[in-house]
């Protein structure tokens, strides 16, 4: 995690209280293997240190919010029991109580600096890019997107949502594409994107990667996935018509799979053109 220390060592918390739960959430959001479940209820699963860190936080809040919402319903149902007219028919006179006044502004404040203070880091840490491996460039288009290498030469290629009758048996629809991202394991991926037409956003869940894609501008983000696998994202920014048809795919693989790719990438994507020149790319854009 670079210099900053996980938040957890950082609050010095423990999720002991809540191991059990906390193991039936992480097999739910395992199941999806890079992408969503039906019925799932939680995050899908954190391959990367900043969306450890971000599922982390999200049930510490989920925790903190509960016991106060089960507090202030506890305080509401004894001042009606305790302070209606039938329990208490000589209302009180107090219309001041300094000890309850300086609580209530103390109390909330300490609890928003205890969520202020790993926010903070936290976001640090996402937007401060460390020394990458590697860059990638994310391109968004009218409805698809494209890649560039260009740590590997003049790697380029697009990528585009398979239709219905394209699918294999096991792929998942709305959220496979002809031409996946590839990556090596354990190693900093620094992402620079941009678009050329509307603002897109580069999101996958996996990863706690959301970034804009802004014509005329270049954004970057950073992720180290830990585990091989295929995950999955959308366009997270409603950029037209067929938003929700501009998947991506990204395969984390070993180091020798890796070279294997990148032998193949060289004679299959060296040089390939960009813009959306073939009948699918051509249909995807209308």
């Amino acid at each position: 995690m670079g210099k900053f220390p996980k938040i957890s060592t950082f609050l010095g918390l423990s999720g002991g209280a809540f191991g059990a739960m906390g193991s039936a959430f992480a097999q739910e959001a395992q199941s999806g293997n890079g992408r969503a479940v039906p019925w799932q209820t939680v995050f899908q699963e954190a391959v990367t240190p900043n969306m450890t860190d971000i599922t982390w936080f999200h049930d510490i809040l989920l925790y903190v919010i509960t016991a106060i919402t089960l507090f202030v319903l506890a305080l509401l149902v004894w001042v009606m029991i305790r302070y209606n007219e039938r329990s208490n028919p000589i209302p009180s006179k107090t219309t001041h109580n300094t000890l309850v006044e300086v609580a209530w502004t103390i109390v909330p404040i300490l609890i928003l600096v205890g969520i202020l203070i790993p926010s903070f880091k936290m976001l640090t840490q996402q937007r401060t890019i460390p020394v990458a491996d590697m860059t990638i460039k994310a391109i968004g288009h009218q409805w698809y997107w494209s890649y560039e290498y260009p740590d590997l030469g003049d790697i380029s290629f697009d990528a585009v949502m398979l239709e219905d009758d394209e699918l294999k048996p096991g792929q998942p629809r709305l959220l496979e594409v002809d031409n996946h991202v590839v990556v090596p394991v354990n190693k900093t991926i620094r992402i620079i994107a941009t678009a050329d037409d509307v603002i897109h956003a580069w999101a996958v869940p996996s990863f706690g990667v959301k970034i804009d894609t802004i014509p005329g501008r270049l954004n970057e983000a950073w992720f180290r996935a830990e585990k091989t696998g295929t995950y999955y994202g959308q366009c997270s920014e409603l950029c037209g018509i067929r938003h929700a048809f501009m998947p991506i795919a990204v395969d984390v693989v070993s180091e020798e799979d890796w070279v294997k790719w990148q032998v193949m990438a060289k004679e299959e994507f060296a040089a390939a053109p960009s813009a959306p020149t073939n009948n699918r790319l051509a249909s995807v854009a209308k």
